[in-house]
């Protein structure tokens, strides 16, 4: 029998209108910190709730979670069901209206959402640290953001007071939503360049483009036909002093559920030991995980 119903008392309510304001994620069960509800995640992108299984549950709870975050959450005008289990991860609408399309707050930023037009949204919440700690130590840097995604550190990054970054994945449709989320948050785009490239095949030009200060890697798990973590990151690693400045930082983020933070401390000391691994930052505090399969992201500086 489904345990759906229980989740209401774990469920975070934000409190207040500023707290209200900021994108979230109200629960998360993947972290395995909740039994019988490791399909089940909740993320908040107001005015829209987006609720996403990883299994099929009944109609019948699901319609009653959505009440039940309708009226928890006074700003709430949408409540979507995300099947990620499908193929595609199709969003639909549960109660009120049809919302496509949102601009959220994550701290100071501002971001574009994109609901039922792919699987992802164009903003992963759990990042928040990272993109907090980049924003610290960014001031007159040079960035690299590798696998830049819809460029979400290259935002965090210049509102730090970068130099200059530079944001490279191999989807144009991606860069485009980053330089979106730049116009969004009002940023000089002349210290933006956006770069669509497969990776593994550009150091030279990463070379080209640097020294850099600072580097953010955040590469998928597993990308047919580009990219195999566990394969490929110790290719950057190798060549990280062909377009790293002497005394840099890395920020090196794992997503696989299979590694752990020691597959990048290893591979580190193996294939770059002179950087210093420094912390492990880790994800806000909504995101439990019993398994340690989560986000992993750490720093390393040199010099």
């Amino acid at each position: 029998m489904s345990k759906l119903l229980s989740v209401f008392k774990w469920i975070y309510i934000p409190q207040g209108s500023k707290k209200l304001a900021q994108a979230q994620r109200l629960f998360h069960g993947r972290g395995h910190a909740f039994e019988g509800l490791e399909h089940l995640c909740i993320d908040w992108f107001s005015p829209v709730v987006l609720i996403t299984l990883y299994k099929p549950e009944s109609d019948e709870h699901i319609l009653a979670l959505a009440h039940y975050l309708l009226k928890a959450l006074p700003p709430c005008s949408s409540v979507q069901l995300q099947h990620r289990y499908q193929a595609l991860g199709p969003i639909g609408v549960i109660l009120g209206d049809k919302i496509e399309t949102v601009i959220v707050l994550e701290g100071e930023n501002r971001f574009k959402i994109s609901l039922g037009k792919a699987r992802n949204t164009g903003l992963f919440l759990d990042m928040f640290q990272g993109r907090k700690w980049l924003a610290q130590h960014s001031q007159d840097k040079r960035i690299l953001n590798l696998f830049a995604y819809t460029c979400g550190f290259s935002v965090a990054a210049l509102q730090g007071g970068a130099k200059q970054v530079v944001n490279v994945d191999m989807s144009s449709a991606a860069l485009s939503v980053g330089r979106e989320n730049h116009h969004l948050n009002q940023q000089d785009l002349t210290k933006v360049r956006f770069e669509k490239l497969n990776i593994f095949k550009s150091f030279g030009r990463l070379k080209k483009r640097g020294s850099f200060d600072i580097l953010v890697c955040d590469p998928p798990t597993f990308q047919k036909g580009s990219v195999k973590v566990d394969r490929d990151y110790p290719k950057i690693m190798r060549r990280l002093n062909d377009f790293m400045c002497v005394k840099s930082s890395l920020l090196l983020c794992l997503n696989s559920p299979d590694l752990q933070a020691d597959f990048i401390i290893n591979n580190m000391s193996l294939f770059a030991p002179e950087y210093t691994f420094e912390r492990l930052i880790k994800p806000p505090s909504v995101y439990l995980d019993a398994q340690e399969k989560g986000l992993k992201t750490l720093v390393f500086k040199r010099g």
